[in-house]
């Protein structure tokens, strides 16, 4: 399984932004697909998932703020984040697995979010 994530950037306190991630066929139909982030100096933090049937799950912390979808057809899955602050800085990642999606199997590589105050 491969993932990619992109779309990251430097957004202003307020804003909002939408991440991809390019994964290999077919794996939306086998893996739950999750997103985290790392922000400096601290462990990793799961954010949400999208299950192999299409449903989703949110940590209570970002619950209402991010959207979790994907499209089968681009083999893309995205984050969309809104009302964006400066403790959202962190590095976000895509991973899959094959059980519980706070303990993936695979990983892809981050792509980093700056939010400026």
């Amino acid at each position: 399984v491969q993932l990619q994530a992109s779309g990251g950037g430097l957004v202003q306190a307020g804003g909002s932004l939408t991440l991809s991630c390019a994964v290999s066929k077919y794996t939306f139909g086998t893996y739950n697909m999750g997103w985290f982030r790392q922000a400096p100096g601290k462990g990793r933090e799961f954010l949400g998932a999208i299950a192999y049937s299409g449903l989703t799950t949110y940590a209570d912390s970002v619950e209402g703020r991010f959207t979790i979808s994907r499209d089968i057809a681009k083999n893309t899955m995205y984050l969309q984040m809104s009302s964006l602050q400066p403790e959202d800085t962190a590095v976000y990642l895509c991973a899959a697995a094959l059980g519980v999606p706070t303990v993936p199997d695979y990983w892809g590589q981050g792509t980093l979010v700056t939010v400026s105050s």
